[in-house]
């Protein structure tokens, strides 16, 4: 598929907004959905929609080959050893929560360390915090070099004999660091630790093959990825699974049900309790089969075209403080930004007005806004389907900003 024919595959982005074309820079919030991904959610809802794994009419037996037939495509997309590996959830923040629950709480004691970076997002710090609170272990944080990247050195020194968990973002939503996950598995394990992966940013943009990367767990969701809302998943290996209690009881994930005790099924299943997200999966399935037809590789180097000429163009402003490295190899398609005396929320509305959609705000990362040193910042992010031309509105709108409240600044 030619990238440059894709905005035809997304209906959303045939609009005006404010009497402008739309320019969409907010993918690393959500990303749009295709005609495709659209249509499979309406397939399912006109033609077979019903429970899947319960019911042997005919219905049922479709919905649920469609829901399985997800799951084994995400397994061959991020290259699972087993089916069984793949969780459904209702996005990374419960996939990670999870982990959290049902493996962190359970099996690491008192004085035992997890360890994190502050570049998390909150769904990838506040599960930690909050299990480390209830089972007294120590929640340690790895020291961020000053462009926002982590050396192994630091990550050595932060490794005790102590250390039991490490979660980590592949890259960052607010940095754009993408980092060594490899290098960082291995040390883990080198220790004994486990290693859980939040993959939001990264799946659908740099491609995850989880073998290669030898994690223990991996987390992420399907609308970053063309996907609906309210579908996610989490990876983890089958031993760890199978060792691990669930933490939602009711239909679907049970064996057998006594009046005093119950028993619960295998792996996956004993982690989806209640109707699964049927039309959610099926969704997700639709989205992985667009990627797979326009070619991981092909993302990755259209966002790094597109990444190092916007820092460029941005470089040119005067009084702009950029984020996270310089190096657009080193980082995802994203660009966190302030402009002196624009408030990031004023240039957000600025650029509205001309149909530019772009974040800002904390980006749901408190802790590193204040190593950063700011209250908020302006954040651009990119997708397959955003052009040179986009970047080349949003600098004149940028600067369009800045003229505005220059002015103001100075009366």
């Amino acid at each position: 598929m030619n990238l440059k024919e894709i905005k035809t595959h997304f209906p959303i982005l045939n609009q005006s907004v404010n009497g402008h074309r739309l320019v969409y820079l907010d993918n690393a919030a959500t990303s749009q959905k295709p005609k495709v991904v659209i249509d499979a959610l309406a397939t399912y809802y006109r033609t077979y929609n019903a429970n899947p794994h319960r019911g042997v009419h005919t219905l049922g037996v479709k919905a649920t080959d469609a829901y399985e037939d997800a799951r084994e495509k995400v397994k061959t997309f991020i290259n699972a050893k087993k089916t069984e590996e793949i969780i459904f959830t209702r996005g990374t923040t419960s996939s990670l929560n999870l982990v959290a629950q049902s493996y962190v709480r359970e099996f690491l004691k008192e004085g035992d360390e997890i360890l994190i970076t502050e570049m998390e997002h909150h769904s990838n710090l506040i599960p930690w915090q909050q299990a480390a609170k209830k089972i007294g272990a120590v929640l340690k944080y790895i020291p961020l070099s000053s462009d926002g990247t982590v050396d192994l050195n630091n990550v050595k020194k932060s490794i005790t004999a102590k250390t039991k968990f490490i979660s980590i973002t592949h890259v960052s939503n607010v940095l754009g660091t993408i980092n060594p996950i490899k290098e960082l598995a291995k040390l883990a394990h080198q220790q004994g630790a486990v290693i859980c992966i939040d993959a939001a940013q990264s799946v659908s943009h740099l491609g995850v093959d989880v073998q290669d990367l030898n994690c223990d767990f991996l987390a992420f969701s399907g609308h970053k990825m063309m996907g609906p809302t309210g579908i996610g998943v989490l990876y983890g290996k089958k031993e760890l699974l199978e060792n691990m209690p669930p933490v939602e009881f009711g239909g679907e994930m049970i064996d057998f049900v006594g009046l005093y005790d119950s028993t619960w099924k295998e792996v996956p299943w004993k982690f989806e309790g209640g109707t699964p997200i049927v039309a959610g999966a099926i969704g997700l399935g639709a989205a992985i089969d667009f990627l797979g037809q326009i070619g991981l590789e092909k993302i990755r180097l259209h966002e790094r075209t597109l990444t190092s000429y916007a820092l460029e163009q941005l470089s040119t402003i005067e009084g702009i403080s950029i984020y996270g490295p310089k190096d657009p190899e080193q980082r995802g398609g994203l660009i966190t930004f302030n402009v002196d005396h624009v408030h990031p929320h004023d240039l957000a509305t600025v650029l509205d007005s001309e149909g530019i959609a772009i974040r800002a705000g904390h980006h749901c990362c408190q802790p590193l806004m204040k190593w950063l040193n700011v209250s908020a910042t302006a954040r651009a992010s990119f997708y397959l389907y955003n052009t040179e031309e986009d970047i080349d509105l949003l600098i004149n709108g940028i600067k369009t900003a800045k003229a505005y409240f220059e002015e103001a600044f100075v009366l």
